[in-house]
Order: C-alpha cells, then structure tokens, then sequence
C-alpha cells in the first residue's frame, strides 16, 4: 500500500492557515501556494541518491556529494496543479514540466484525457504529479493511469490539501505511489468540495471567481 505523508513542518502549516482563509487576496495566495509547494519539494525529495564528488575549495580539495543523474519531471494537473510548479522548479530548475488536462465526461462520469504533453524521455523519470486538491480523487487516479500507460514507472503525487475519500481512491487503485499532503481534512461534503479545505483552488489562483 502507498505511504500518505501528512507534513507538519511549522512554515507550510503557518503559510496554509493564510491560504485556507478566505480574505486572502489573489496575490497573496499565489505567492503562498508556490511558498509552500516549495517547502514540500525540499521533503518529497529526500530520497533522492547522491554520488561522491570531489571539488576544489578556494583552500583544499573537498570530498562532497551531487544527486547521482536521476532524471525527474513535473506533471501538474490543468489547471490548477500550475500555480504549484514555480515553487517547485525553484528548487529542482533541472526537471522537466510535462502537462495533463482532464474533463469529466457528462454521461459516463469518468476522466477524459483532453490535453497531455509530456517529456520525451518520460518513462525514464521519476515523476511528481501536482495537483492542490485531493478531493474525489478521481483525476489524480486518472492521470497517474494515463502515465502509466505511456510507461512510466516511479510517481508521487503532490498535493495541498487531501480529502480521506481521495486518499482512499489513489491507495486503492495505485497502490505503488506515495501521497504528499500538506494537510489532511476531515471530509467531502455533497458538492464535492473538501471540508473545511480553501475553496477552489484554480478560481483562487487565477482571480476566476
């Protein structure tokens, strides 16, 4: 089963309380978001291995470790898995940002794939799927499927604020990729929307509501 990380660190639960609330201001919010989708980067990559080095310091040489050429890529989901990818490129400037656009079909009620562009050399990175809200659940499955498909095999998804219904979803039909929360809530209500959670995330984001 995949491992749900929920972080605690005092910067991110300090800048999400000004995200959830609902006086904060476009600006303020996007700049926050990015704040904190950086904060996540620096813990979603822990693991990442290193290879000994050696430089030469203005006094000796150093012996000192650089990531050992492990190939990484960002996938947000459209439209609000955007306002997430600066944040992180920040810390990581060397990945590359493929793109998945998703629709809810009217009649059957599943995800259809709209838009995907992605890296040529996908299925050789490990990618982080970004999207702010894990509500139903339902596009970051999909969208983690469609990668899939096209041969990738190392995914974590990155989120802002997790529903336990959405959580659920992505545990129970991608048992093999890691959830990182910044928070989870307590539930969904009839509309969808994750409880008490911060709205819509795009509309906030991109000043649409």
């Amino acid at each position: 089963m995949s491992k749900l990380h929920v972080f605690d660190h005092p910067l991110i639960l300090h800048k999400l309380t000004y995200i959830r609330d609902e006086l904060t201001g476009t600006k303020e919010f996007r700049e926050l978001v990015e704040e904190v989708a950086m904060l996540m980067a620096y813990e979603i990559t822990r693991d990442l291995p290193l290879q000994e080095t050696v430089v030469k310091t203005p006094v000796a040489e150093a012996k000192a470790s650089v990531i050992s050429g492990k190939k990484l890529g960002l996938v947000p989901i459209l439209r609000a898995g955007l306002g997430m990818v600066d944040g992180v490129l920040k810390l990581i400037p060397a990945a590359k940002v493929g793109h998945i656009g998703l629709y809810r079909d009217p009649e059957s009620l599943q995800p259809v794939e709209y838009y995907c562009k992605l890296p040529t050399d996908v299925h050789e990175r490990d990618l982080i799927v970004i999207d702010p809200m894990l509500a139903t659940g339902g596009s970051a499955a999909a969208a983690i499927t469609f990668l899939k498909q096209r041969g990738v095999k190392n995914i974590k998804l990155m989120c802002l604020i997790a529903a336990p219904e959405g959580v659920a979803r992505v545990q129970r039909e991608h048992p093999d990729v890691d959830i990182y929360t910044a928070a989870l809530d307590e539930k969904l209500n009839d509309h969808g929307y994750i409880v008490p959670g911060l709205g819509d995330a795009g509309d906030r984001l991109f000043g649409t509501k």
